[in-house]
């Protein structure tokens, strides 16, 4: 049993590493279905479920610390990558798409709550979900330490996310050939400048020390001007501030420090094996009415697409890459952008980017909405 905490974070970031260099190098098909950060989680609640990890105040202390630092620090570098103005780039067709995307996502868990009746504890596990499905798994944890979802209800959410996208992206990248059909439907055109956006990445020099230190003096001043000023509660109030100074800071010549994804990406994997290191499942029996919950909402999503479409002559293109930029985030919207077209990549990742924006502050919104309809 591990009793130090430095030894239990060492333990932890060991396995995040070997799990990401397995799905990076490794390229084993079991990753395109359960990406390694699902694993991460899944691996380090097993050891936890073993009683690797010793539940004392040192451990409980430093896990709470961690957790506490990294989040804002995490949240501010995955904003620095916002352009704002390249977004706007995009064409009528495509923000309209976008923003469609968004509301029928939130208006589908808002009304899936009110079928399934939730608890106050599914509420705040489906409210740290919107996040994901706005955003990526970045938002989702804000969301969920922002509602106090606790670490099991958290892996039913990151359950949820995992077995939905996975079957959502191979259903739209199913539909890419009947584009053409999609389109007579729904009287679409393409607007030209919808394939003249340039690349959302930036060159650089990738200054990590320098990005580690600003994004901890963030995480720093969030964290202190929580102390005077309380937004609903303390965690929520650290989230928003240290979200703020991400976007203000993407204004700057800060957005052009290449690697601040990467850094984020590694501060995130330690988050997920930290929130996963105190979950213990007793019992699995739930998970298929979250799952079956998860599914229903992206039904009404598609349904609502594709109502969207036809009102406002939007391609399966447009729709479908919108969609998936929420839901899906970075890692796959530009996967199904290609698949219609190589030239149209861009869009994809413009997107999804726009998703760490929305996907906190969308989800903080829904989630509170979630707790106020829930039962109890």
């Amino acid at each position: 049993m591990i009793t130090s905490p430095l030894l239990y974070l060492f333990v932890l970031a060991l396995m995040a590493t070997f799990l990401y260099l397995l799905e990076e190098r490794s390229r084993l098909k079991i990753f395109s279905y359960i990406p390694s950060v699902v694993m991460i989680y899944a691996f380090a609640m097993g050891l936890a479920s073993l009683g690797l990890f010793a539940q004392n105040d040192a451990i409980n202390h430093i896990y709470s610390l961690t957790k506490t630092n990294l989040l804002p620090a995490m949240l501010f570098l995955m904003l620095l990558q916002i352009d704002l103005k390249d977004f706007t780039k995009l064409g009528r067709k495509l923000i309209i798409a976008y923003l469609l995307a968004v509301v029928s996502i939130a208006f589908a868990f808002v009304a899936v709550a009110y079928i399934f009746s939730f608890s106050s504890e599914m509420a705040a596990a489906f409210g740290a979900l919107a996040g994901s499905w706005m955003g990526g798994t970045a938002n989702m944890i804000a969301v969920g330490s922002a509602l106090g979802v606790d670490e099991n209800a958290f892996a039913y959410a990151l359950i949820v996310d995992s077995v939905d996208y996975t079957l959502w992206v191979m259903l739209l990248l199913f539909l890419v050939p009947f584009a053409k059909y999609f389109d007579r439907f729904s009287g679409a055109v393409l607007e030209e400048n919808e394939l003249k956006v340039g690349c959302a990445c930036s060159m650089g020099a990738k200054r990590y020390w320098l990005l580690i230190a600003l994004a901890l003096f963030v995480s720093f001043v969030s964290q202190m001007a929580a102390e005077y000023v309380t937004f609903l509660n303390k965690t929520t109030t650290i989230v928003l501030i240290a979200s703020l100074l991400g976007v203000l800071a993407s204004f700057t010549k800060l957005r052009f420090l290449n690697g601040a994804s990467e850094v984020a990406t590694t501060m995130l994997y330690l988050l997920v094996a930290l929130i996963g290191s105190h979950a213990h499942f007793e019992d699995f029996s739930g998970v298929g009415v979250y799952v079956l919950a998860g599914l229903l909402i992206l039904a009404i999503h598609a349904v609502i697409m594709v109502a969207g479409a036809k009102l406002f002559r939007l391609s399966l293109f447009s729709i479908a890459v919108a969609s998936l930029s929420n839901i899906g985030g970075v890692a796959s919207a530009p996967i199904l952008a290609a698949a219609y077209n190589k030239r149209l990549v861009s869009v994809g990742v413009l997107m999804a980017v726009m998703g760490y924006l929305i996907g906190t502050f969308g989800g903080l919104f829904i989630g509170n909405l979630l707790l106020g309809l829930s039962t109890s």
